[in-house]
């Protein structure tokens, strides 16, 4: 009897600021896609990992009632519904195994301008607006304040001018949302960005095999965020100091110049951004013909 294939299931939000890098990121793991007509999943072409294009608050929800195996989604998102299971005695059953850097933004508290802040204490007996309940009520627990905690699923910006509210709990990104309706931030409880989560739920060993694979490589992609490649050539007697210069570098790769005893060449992967000022630096130490790479991918 054939035994059916075993597919990975992940979870990326469907419109939204996290979507284009979400689905650039596992494409620069490897992976092609086809779309389906609704547009609400991906079948996986050159392996057996589809997509499921979903609402960014259902994605916890799916990895822990293992309906997915990953899930790319804010830290706002899964602290939330981490908070909210806990508060019904429940335990999440999946944890965050990367931050993937992009979907920045801040979990904050804004007040009307004009209105005096000076603390958490300003909060007691104050309506908040919010659509993050357990994330704001977890705040307030923790800083012994008792303030009316008012739902409100969307547009919470508007809160005060309406009479619901007299503070608003919001995601802030740039700011700008909070300025034209006359709000300021005066606290902040997240800072959050994008992670990649995984179902704690033991899973068959092939299945297993499969996730730790693109687990691989997606490290293998995130650890070149800003990693360069840098190739120069040096004098020998200059090499520890131009080493000490490589930024975030593990010990480069140093090769002979052919017909040169006294000049190398070296290779190295820095870790980090390479500015002009290193450059510079390294010309001044006496390096020459210096090349800066970018990297798409690193297999340790």
């Amino acid at each position: 009897m054939d035994i059916p294939e075993q597919r990975i299931k992940i979870a990326v939000q469907k419109n939204g600021r996290l979507t284009e890098h979400s689905l650039d990121l596992l494409e620069r793991c490897g992976l092609r896609f086809r779309q389906s007509k609704d547009q609400l999943f991906c079948y996986g072409e050159n392996m057996p990992i589809d997509i499921l294009l979903v609402r960014d608050d259902d994605i916890p929800g799916l990895v822990h009632d293992d309906v997915c195996d990953l899930g790319i989604v804010g830290l706002n998102v899964v602290a939330e519904k981490r908070l909210e299971l806990g508060y019904a005695g429940k335990e999440a059953l999946y944890k965050q195994v990367f931050e993937v850097d992009f979907g920045h933004c801040r979990l904050s508290l804004a007040a009307p301008e004009g209105v005096e802040y000076r603390g958490a204490e300003d909060l007691n007996n104050r309506r908040i607006a919010t659509s993050y309940t357990n994330l704001l009520r977890n705040y307030l627990d923790t800083q012994r304040v008792n303030a009316e905690i008012v739902y409100f699923s969307g547009a919470v910006e508007i809160a005060p001018k309406l009479g619901k509210a007299d503070f608003i709990c919001d995601l802030v990104s740039t700011g700008g949302t909070l300025t034209a309706n006359s709000l300021r931030e005066v606290e902040t409880l997240l800072d959050s960005e994008a992670v990649i989560i995984q179902t704690l739920k033991p899973l068959a060993a092939g299945k297993q095999a499969l996730v730790d694979k693109i687990l691989k490589r997606l490290d293998g992609v995130l650890q070149v965020r800003e990693s360069k490649y840098i190739m120069l050539n040096a004098p020998k007697a200059a090499l520890d100091e131009i080493s000490a210069l490589l930024p975030g570098s593990e010990a480069p790769t140093v090769v002979p110049l052919d017909g040169s005893d006294d000049r190398v060449a070296v290779h190295a992967v820095c870790r980090e951004n390479v500015f002009w000022e290193t450059l510079e630096n390294l010309k001044a130490a006496g390096a020459t013909s210096l090349l800066v790479l970018p990297i798409e991918k690193m297999l340790a």
